[in-house]
């Protein structure tokens, strides 16, 4: 299998649990929040799915100075719109880690906007699936904080 397939295969199996979660929580907790200084379930939704529009724009080389998410004015409304705004991103992103070469995601390097180190590519596109692991991880803190009964999603 090729290190592209193999981050892609990854990055899939990661946002399928995502999704798993998200469709878990009931409508009526869609803007619930912890505190007041967290972020609610919707926004930690909006911010994992736009991030795959930053990462795009990141491992392309452009200058994030300035960066506005397309998402930026719009109101979060539900679960189904926040997916269907964010699958052309997402497509872009993924279809964009499907032209890479292994030698590409071996030695190409990405350059993060406040992290002083550049990243080998591959490296960076599995860090993606971090981020939204660790906000999978808060979600179900989330979930059983509104006691919510939490989906089994370690398969």
């Amino acid at each position: 299998m090729s290190q592209a397939k193999f981050i892609l295969k990854h990055l899939e199996n990661t946002r399928r649990r995502s999704l798993i979660l998200w469709r878990s929580l009931p409508n009526s907790q869609f803007h619930w929040l912890p505190d007041p200084k967290a972020q609610s379930a919707a926004e930690m939704i909006r911010h994992v799915l736009a991030a795959d529009h930053g990462w795009l724009q990141i491992i392309r080389g452009v200058d994030m100075r300035g960066y506005q998410s397309p998402w930026a004015d719009l109101a979060i409304e539900s679960l189904d719109q926040e997916l269907e705004l964010a699958q052309e991103h997402r497509q872009a992103f993924l279809d964009q880690i499907s032209h890479y070469s292994d030698l590409e995601l071996s030695e190409s390097l990405v350059y993060h906007p406040g992290v002083p180190e550049a990243k080998i590519l591959g490296d960076y596109l599995l860090r993606t699936a971090y981020h939204e692991s660790v906000h999978a991880g808060q979600f179900l803190t989330y979930l059983r904080l509104m006691e919510v009964p939490r989906p089994n999603i370690w398969d």
